[in-house]
């Protein structure tokens, strides 16, 4: 019997026992990824949405109709808060990221418009 023969039978079980190990790394370094891209996919839409309320409310539509452009582009679940202070529209919108545990965080984002009839107004 060749000596390397002996040392290839020996080292048999290790590849079993990596794969083992690394695979479901492996798993939960894909899992952590997928995560993360949602996460920024949800995050966009709040930016978008916020900024489609903040429009509809600095053109002067009714709050019902700026809640509803905000939420129509917005992630599901997500809050939707319209606030005036002085000249300009403040529109915020929140919503959950998929996940449990740590993983659950709440995205925000916030949008400003000045409001059409303070536009072009000399103070």
């Amino acid at each position: 019997m060749c000596r390397s023969d002996a040392v290839g039978r020996a080292d048999r079980g290790y590849v079993t026992a990596e794969a083992a190990v690394v695979v479901p790394a492996l798993v939960l370094f894909a899992m952590t990824l997928v995560w993360a891209l949602m996460a920024t996919a949800a995050q966009i839409q709040c930016v978008d949405a916020a900024r489609a309320g903040a429009r509809a409310a600095a053109r002067q539509e009714p709050e019902g109709a700026s809640v509803a452009a905000a939420r129509q582009a917005a992630p599901r679940g997500a809050r939707v808060t319209i606030g005036r202070e002085g000249d300009l529209v403040r529109v915020t919108v929140e919503a959950p990221t998929p996940g449990i545990g740590s993983l659950a965080l709440t995205l925000r984002a916030e949008a400003v418009a000045p409001a059409e009839e303070s536009v072009g107004v000399a103070a």
